[in-house]
C-alpha cells in the first residue's frame, strides 16, 4: 500500500477485535511518528501507551459516557495518549515567534499521530482520533508534568467493522490560485 492509497482507504474505526497489535507492529508506528516533521526539530510530542484495562480506566473519568468512542477506549487493544511539551514549538529563545502562540505544538503532534494512524492502516490497525475529553482530568490521572499538554488520545485496534467513506467536498472547493477567489473553474 503506497501513503496515498492509505490516505484515501483509511477510516475513522470505533469498533475492534481484541487480538493484540504485535510489538513490532507498534515499534514501526512509533518509528514513523518519530520522523514527523517538527518546528525547528523540537520534537516536542510525547505518548503514553495505554494497554492494561487498568490504565485505559483511569483516563475514562475524562470522557462523558454518550462520548461514542467512550466505549472504543476499553474495546482497544491500545491506546496511545498523545501530548506535547509546551513553550518549545513556535518558539525561539524562548519566546513564541508566530501569532499561533504556544499552540504549535498542536500541529507537530497531529504530523506525529498522522504519521503514526497511516503506519497503523498500512499494517492494517484502525484508529479513531479523540478530541472530546477533559485534556487536563487525562494529564492529572497519568501524571503527565504540568509543562505539558495533552493534545488527542487515538484507540488502535484490528477493525471490527468497515467503516463507510463519509462525503468529501471537491477539490474545487477547498482550493484557491493565487488568492482566495472563485474556483469553480476547475
Amino acid at each position: 500500500m503506497t501513503v496515498f492509497e492509505a490516505t484515501l482507504k483509511r477510516r475513522s474505526v470505533r469498533k475492534f477485535k481484541t487480538q493484540p497489535i504485535p510489538e513490532e507492529v507498534i515499534t514501526k508506528m512509533l518509528e514513523s511518528a518519530r520522523f514527523a516533521p517538527s518546528w525547528a526539530n523540537t520534537q516536542c510530542f510525547r505518548f503514553i501507551l495505554l494497554k492494561e484495562d487498568t490504565s485505559k480506566n483511569r483516563i475514562l473519568e475524562a470522557f462523558s459516557p454518550r462520548n461514542p468512542a467512550y466505549s472504543s477506549i476499553l474495546a482497544a487493544p491500545l491506546v496511545v495518549v498523545a501530548f506535547a511539551e509546551k513553550k518549545k514549538s513556535g518558539f525561539y529563545k524562548g519566546e513564541a515567534v508566530t501569532n499561533k502562540g504556544d499552540y504549535w505544538y498542536m500541529f507537530d503532534t497531529a504530523l506525529a499521530l498522522q504519521n503514526m494512524v497511516l503506519t497503523a492502516w498500512e499494517e492494517g490497525v484502525g484508529s479513531v482520533y479523540l478530541g472530546l475529553f477533559d485534556a487536563e482530568k487525562v494529564r492529572v490521572s497519568l501524571n503527565i508534568p504540568d509543562n505539558f499538554e495533552v493534545v488527542a488520545i487515538v484507540p488502535f485496534g484490528y477493525p471490527d467493522e468497515e467503516p463507510k467513506c463519509p462525503p468529501r467536498k471537491e477539490i474545487r472547493e477547498i482550493v484557491y490560485y493565487e488568492s482566495y477567489t472563485d474556483s469553480k473553474d476547475l
